[in-house]
């Protein structure tokens, strides 16, 4: 099984988490992911399998879209559900400010610097972000360009004080930060209530099934044929590149091949037969992700 799965994962357990149930599932070692996806958020995730987790480095940069839920008039120290309230204020929405809402949204769409939130997991000196805010330690925090490319609002609960959007970004893009930036362009304050990932690059949340689907279709080797995507589909897009027998070998064993095509990602097969993707750079071939079995 070589390949991506996509996993419409459930509130409560993290990436890593899936990814232990899932080596368990299917009883194989390789598996990996493309992006965490925090504990208490749900949806669309990437799962890689056997060579599939060759193919992280081209995965990883990938757009996402997402739905949250916004709370407005309450601040948490992690700027989502999960966090301890440290500010409350008495702001409310209001139906003839709607307008208004709409054009704050649409005011965060374009490039811009974002500060990550101190409890995340990227790292600075080598030690992650949530590591220093649990011991109270101060940290300087370096913004990071991202890029928000489509955002709408949903729905407005004004009797919840909740606003549910949705929003196409750049990678690297937190969405409890945003959460707390358009609430402060409101003048108040805010965290995300809720999160749920629909979309990341081509795959879509409405392909994904849940860990107990896998669990019940796991000896079902039809089932797991139209639901591992393989790495010749998701590079489907890419051109071809057949070797004869003699090139393939030399391909298989790291030569170098001369080639006059334009660099670029290839799909490399021999007699008819997949055997993986080559690179063209400076028209030089070489392997880069083999799936080939003699």
């Amino acid at each position: 099984m070589d390949g991506v799965i996509l996993i419409n994962k459930e509130k409560g357990i993290s990436s890593f988490g899936v990814v232990a149930k899932i080596r368990k599932i299917l009883n194989i070692k390789k598996v990996g992911h493309t992006g965490t996806l925090d504990p208490e958020a749900t949806g669309l995730l990437p799962i890689l399998i056997g060579n599939g987790t060759k193919i992280s480095k081209y995965l990883i940069e990938h757009d996402k879209t997402y739905i949250a839920k916004l709370k407005f008039g309450i601040k948490t120290d992690t700027a989502d559900s999960e966090g301890e309230v440290i500010k409350k204020d008495n702001f409310k929405l209001d139906k003839k400010d709607e307008k208004l809402y709409i054009e704050i949204f649409n005011s965060f769409i374009g490039k811009m610097s974002q500060f990550p939130p101190k409890y995340s997991a990227i790292k600075v000196n080598g030690k992650k972000l949530y590591e220093y805010a649990r011991e109270d330690k101060d940290i300087e925090i370096k913004p990071r360009e991202i890029e928000i490319y489509s955002i709408k609002i949903l729905h407005i609960n004004y009797d919840e004080n909740e606003i549910d959007f949705e929003v196409s970004c750049s990678k690297g893009t937190y969405i409890r930060t945003l959460c707390e930036d358009i609430a402060e362009k409101l003048e108040t304050c805010g965290y995300m209530k809720e999160l749920k990932r629909i979309r990341v690059n081509n795959f879509k949340l409405e392909d994904a099934i849940t860990l107990e689907e896998l669990e019940n279709n796991k000896n079902n080797e039809e089932y797991l044929k139209t639901k591992i995507i393989s790495i010749e589909n998701i590079f489907g897009n890419k051109n071809r590149i057949n070797l004869n027998e003699r090139k393939k070998e030399l391909f298989l064993n790291g030569v170098k091949l001369t080639n006059d095509l334009e660099d670029d990602i290839y799909l490399v097969y021999s007699n008819n037969k997949f055997i993986g993707l080559g690179e063209v750079k400076e028209k030089l071939l070489k392997r880069d992700v083999i799936v080939y079995e003699k």
